[in-house]
């Protein structure tokens, strides 16, 4: 036998040696670095688990009435709220060692090379459900090695954070299952109709095929192939012993029903509705536009969609040939919630709201602003002013302004404050306006939460000054519950994608009005209605008050480019307003009376089946008869009387005298009863 020279034999163990040594510092390197990664992952803590959701709405009811749509559908569903089958099917099929391994299926990745070895190609993939979900959250699809050692990395992350549960269910919830649906519920609703929770055996391993090829293995693409595949799934499920030889072959043998289109939101409910509540979103939750549109949020809103379809029923009377546009806005006046709103005719001819965006002169539905601040200060219903063409003058002596009545008719002598807002008298809103000075009204218009600009000039009584609609209907609904803050709500409750409540609408409740004013100003607005208050000219409510069934309180206003009509009961609020988008004058005498029927058509089927509620008296107010001309204490001989309500200690003493005749002209009211015969003070109660 021939020796090996001991040089040679010394060259030959330094090698061995010197690799042994290279190849201890090189895996003591990479256990560094992996163990570094492993720190370093452990450091950075949970990834972020945030995918694109579709945003939904509800109404107040709790039915879905939109969702925000760019071309995927997508929701979140937790784990309870999938089949235990389409679980089952998912681990079967994609990755049977998931809840043993710790991200990476070492013996399916040996497998899967040898396999692509032999093919020369590759055949076959080896990607657990983490490694896929680590895919779907934060990288694309590339085949890079840079792409794949983040993969790793998140996939490392992922397990070193959450628990099986949870990646399991993200998985479920991001996998893409073709035609535009994404996770299990969005699937499970196209391609079956119906909730993910819901899904038989049969549905849930079809389902369950389609991620490894939406496009080959969609049943509505490819029938044959996708029973192909469900019968790998099932088969998968069998050798996991998830299920039966008997209930593979019966889920075989299922005939399926396929829908083949998105559930959720076919048509987009009170879309102005909706827009308002993306705004309100934004302005009062600070909420950024993606989130909203991609967040997965649960929007909870206000809307009660028996309301909104009376809302764009009244709407829809107004002739289609005609080119005037108009909106209707709805309010719980005890909460300020936003019932119903329509902020034109055709939103998909043209989406501008006119119910929170446009900015339009209210005319006289102003005055009620302005006579609850006449009340402040020391006026009363019975408080006369004269009604007559008058020219004010001001900024000494520069400068005159001269109002007129509707068709230049007035009083040419004293009226009431009762009968002034119910004539909707000009001259006397004017009159009072300039008495308690200009800024008074823009203050008490602050009061009642109008935001918008408004000049403190001598028109403004006459509602010269633009505001929104919205912001009118809520100062009524200040008045209609009786002087208490309220704000327009869209938005009762919002939960996030996991859901989490980010947002709870609660009710503060704050007085800022004199709860009795508010209802003394109340009650003066019901006599919008009542002709007993006609004088010079009919009540403005007369036009429409054969067709009202309860008691109403309200207030109608036009200007030449605009016509509005609100009013409330104490159980809902509503103001119409009806005009042309460019300030054209409104011409046509029928355009003109748009506003007032359309309000009264949508409060009396609005208000239809709910009790007809008379607006509750406060403590501090009495209510007695007066004359409805000169305001004061009503007698027999007087032609009219109305009730009337002042705040205590403000109402009239003194009886009215005007309609006594001849020598008892001078007698006072008692001294009238005394000559009164006794048959007719017998016969009275019988009248």
């Amino acid at each position: 036998m021939e020796l090996i020279p001991s040089e040679r034999f010394k060259r030959t163990t330094k090698y061995v040696r010197a690799f042994i040594i290279l190849a201890t510092i090189g895996l003591t390197i990479l256990f560094v670095l992996l163990l570094s990664l492993l720190v370093y992952a452990k450091i950075l803590g949970p990834p972020p688990l945030v995918v694109p959701q579709s945003t939904l709405y509800y109404s107040d009811s709790g039915n879905v009435i939109g969702e925000t749509d760019n071309g995927q559908k997508r929701y979140w569903a937790g784990m309870e709220s999938i089949s235990p089958q389409l679980i089952k099917a998912t681990v079967a099929v994609e990755d049977r060692q998931f809840y043993t391994h710790k991200g990476f299926d070492i013996k399916r990745i040996g497998g899967a090379i040898l396999a692509d070895i032999r093919a020369r190609s590759k055949v076959q993939g080896a990607s657990t459900i983490t490694q896929q979900y680590a895919r779907n959250l934060f990288l694309g699809h590339d085949k890079t090695w840079t792409r794949k050692f983040n993969e790793a990395f998140y996939t490392i992350r992922l397990e070193m954070n959450y628990s099986k549960k949870e990646i399991l269910e993200g998985y479920l919830n991001t996998i893409y299952y073709g035609h535009g649906a994404y996770g299990a519920q969005a699937a499970s609703q196209y391609y079956f109709g119906k909730d993910a929770k819901d899904l038989t055996l049969s549905e849930a391993s079809m389902l369950a095929g389609i991620p490894k090829g939406p496009s080959n293995y969609s049943p509505l693409d490819n029938l044959e192939k996708a029973k192909s595949r469900q019968q790998i799934v099932l088969r998968a499920m069998k050798n996991k012993n998830y299920i039966s030889e008997a209930n593979m072959d019966k889920a075989l043998q299922t005939a399926l029903t396929l829908k083949g289109e998105h559930g959720t939101v076919t048509n987009k409910t009170a879309p102005y509705f909706q827009d308002a509540v993306k705004q309100a979103l934004k302005s009062q939750l600070h909420i950024d536009d993606r989130t909203i549109e991609l967040g997965g949020l649960k929007v909870y809103t206000t809307l009660d969609e028996k309301q909104q379809d009376i809302a764009e029923e009244v709407l829809s009377t107004i002739p289609k040939s005609s080119n005037i546009q108009a909106s209707i806005v709805a309010m719980d006046p005890g909460t300020g919630e936003v019932r119903a709103l329509v902020g034109g005719k055709d939103y998909t001819e043209s989406p501008f709201n006119r119910a929170t965006q446009a900015v339009r002169q209210p005319g006289s539905t102003m005055k009620p602003l302005l006579y609850y601040s006449a009340l402040e200060n020391g006026f009363t219903p019975s408080t006369t002013l004269k009604s007559e063409t008058t020219t004010f003058s001001f900024d000494d002596g520069h400068s005159s302004y001269t109002p007129h009545n509707y068709n230049h008719q007035y009083a040419e002598g004293e009226i009431t404050m009762a009968q002034a807002i119910a004539l909707s008298d000009n001259i006397f809103a004017v009159k009072t306006h300039l008495f308690l000075g200009e800024q008074s009204l823009v203050d008490t218009a602050h009061r009642f939460g109008i935001t918008s600009k408004m000049d403190a000039v001598p028109s403004l009584a006459l509602g010269t000054s633009g505001v929104r609609a919205i912001e009118m209907v809520n100062a009524y609904s200040i008045l209609a519950n009786g002087g208490k803050k309220v704000e327009p709500i869209f938005i009762k409750k919002v939960e996030n994608q996991k859901g989490e409540v980010i947002f709870d609408h609660t009710k503060k409740a704050e007085q800022i009005l004199d709860a009795d004013k508010a209802f003394v100003m109340t009650e003066m607005l019901t006599g919008v209605f009542d002709e007993t208050l006609n004088g010079y000219t009919k009540v403005t409510g007369s036009t429409i008050s054969s067709q009202l069934t309860r008691p109403y309180a309200g207030k109608s206003g036009s200007t030449s480019t605009d016509s509005w009509m609100i009013g409330y009961t104490p159980q809902l609020v509503a103001g119409v307003w009806t005009g042309y988008d460019q300030g054209k004058k409104i011409e046509v005498p029928a355009e003109k009376s748009y506003a007032k029927k359309i309000w009264a058509s949508y409060m009396e089927k609005g208000l239809q089946g709910q009790p007809a509620k008379s607006f509750k008296e406060t403590e501090n107010v009495i209510g007695v008869y007066v004359n409805p001309e000169s305001g004061k204490l009503a007698t027999k001989a007087c032609p009219a009387s109305r009730l009337t309500y002042y705040v205590k200690g403000t109402e009239p003493v003194e009886y009215c005298a005007e309609h006594f005749k001849g020598k008892n002209s001078k007698r006072t009211p008692k001294e009238e009863e005394q000559k009164t015969p006794w048959y007719k003070k017998v016969l009275k109660p019988w009248g």
